[in-house]
């Protein structure tokens, strides 16, 4: 795991933080992480949606008609799960 240290925080920021972490029931280390965790972690609409992204790229791309259909005449049959025989 990481370590990282802030300095120069002022005193009322830490005392809040410290408020902040008894009111959840966490020690102030336990809810720096908690707000720092959730700073950086994607909204669920923020994350990458893969046909989205697709699209896209054919979009960018300009498929013609043929190449459009081409690609929505593909083998829809759902593939086969992988088996481990050992």
């Amino acid at each position: 795991m990481a370590r990282l240290t802030v300095r120069d925080l002022p005193d009322d920021v830490r005392d809040r933080l410290r408020l902040r972490a008894a009111a959840n029931g966490r020690s102030t280390e336990a809810e720096v992480r908690a707000i720092l965790t959730d700073a950086v972690t994607p909204e669920p609409e923020e994350d990458i949606k893969l046909g989205s992204l697709l699209a896209e790229i054919g979009r960018d791309f300009e498929l013609t008609d043929d190449e459009y259909d081409l690609i929505n005449e593909r083998d829809r049959t759902p593939a086969e799960p992988l088996e481990f025989d050992w």
